[in-house]
């Protein structure tokens, strides 16, 4: 994927999402954890790219051009289209630090693209001498037939333009669409998703390590338990030899070695009493981890709850007043049929009164 002409310019660690090509709203992790991410540059065609290799996959390769736009869309998260990829992509920062020179880094690169490809654009126009031409010289105009090499050149152009403006279109469209909060609560996800790994695998090598110091330290022990009972054999061996003023210093000086030595071994299992001690208060910490998580599904929970309540009352408020307009409808009705016989009477009388 990379090769030598390429230098890697900077570097840091982020999630990696790709949006959904089905959808065009969710966004799709791209991995598990956290990958690196590097801005790399390559000299000899003088191109800028941001490139991200998982395993052996690549998982981001963006060439990056003067009209591409990097988004904040959080304090944690950003976003930016390629059109060359057909796709977004989406990075999830640990830190709002670490998101801030991911961004200024790809303007300064945004700008180093552009300044490169006006280059390339005078380079050109200084060795092509057709571009040369003020616009007072006439030049005769070939002959071209209806299927000639010009004609072919113009409608590629044309295609390419009304082309790029379409994918434009459909990637601010992609954009606009993106849910904020979606990306916000999947990045927090899988956050606490890869610090819970991180926490089973440390728990499981403590569990061996665990394992492995008890063992030492019944080997300790047991290794101890013959060094005394071998100092106690010396002791009773010298408490009952008379031979000599040598054997006594002889004794004393394998009594001492073997003093000093268990010295040793009890200091080393003291230190692996501690170090077994440092791993349970490891395990505490991703108890408590687990707990902070399933408080959190417990609130989701709640909170689906109460929004399932609210729209039920929402409903029966809502019969409710369809059943009160109803009554009011039938009532409207009522007093216009007595409006109307109120009237007819009135024409009666007023006859009446007239005859």
């Amino acid at each position: 994927l990379l090769s030598c002409r390429e230098q890697p310019i900077f570097s840091t660690r982020a999630h990696v999402f790709q949006i959904d090509p089905a959808t065009k709203r969710n966004w799709i992790p791209a991995s598990k954890h956290a990958l690196t991410v590097s801005y790399f540059y390559d000299a000899t065609r003088n191109v800028y790219r941001i490139i991200s290799v998982g395993g052996t996959k690549a998982i981001i390769n963006s060439t990056i051009t003067p009209n591409m736009t990097f988004t904040k869309t959080s304090q944690k998260f950003g976003q930016w289209a390629d059109s060359r990829a057909n796709t977004v992509y989406g990075l999830g920062f640990a830190s709002e630090q670490h998101l801030s020179q991911f961004a200024e880094k790809f303007q300064e690169v945004k700008e180093a693209a552009r300044l490169a490809r006006e280059k390339s654009q005078d380079k050109t126009e200084l060795t092509n001498p057709a571009l040369n031409i003020t616009s007072h010289q006439v030049l005769p105009s070939p002959i071209i037939s209806s299927n000639g090499p010009g004609e072919d050149k113009l409608f590629r152009s044309q295609s390419a333009d009304v082309e790029i403006t379409t994918e434009k279109e459909r990637l601010k469209k992609m954009l606009s669409e993106g849910s904020v909060s979606e990306v916000q609560w999947e990045a927090e996800f899988f956050s606490l998703q890869d610090n819970n790994s991180k926490l089973v695998a440390a728990l499981h090598e403590a569990n061996a390590n665990v394992d492995q110091w008890k063992k030492q330290l019944s080997a300790y022990q047991e290794e101890t338990e013959t060094l005394r009972q071998r100092v106690a054999e010396l002791e009773s061996q010298g408490a009952h030899d008379s031979s000599g003023e040598n054997n006594k210093e002889e004794l004393s000086q394998t009594l001492e070695e073997l003093e000093l030595l268990i010295k040793a071994k009890d200091e080393e299992i003291q230190m692996l009493k501690s170090q077994k001690c440092g791993r349970w208060e490891a395990e505490g910490e991703r108890e408590e981890t687990l707990q902070k998580l399933q408080e959190l599904e417990a609130r989701n929970a709640e909170l689906e709850q109460r929004l399932r309540l609210a729209e039920q009352s929402l409903a029966e408020t809502l019969a409710e007043r369809e059943k009160l307009q109803g009554e009011v409808t039938k009532v409207a009705e009522i007093m216009d049929v007595k409006i109307f016989e109120l009237g007819e009477i009135r024409q009666g009388l007023a006859k009446l009164v007239e005859s």
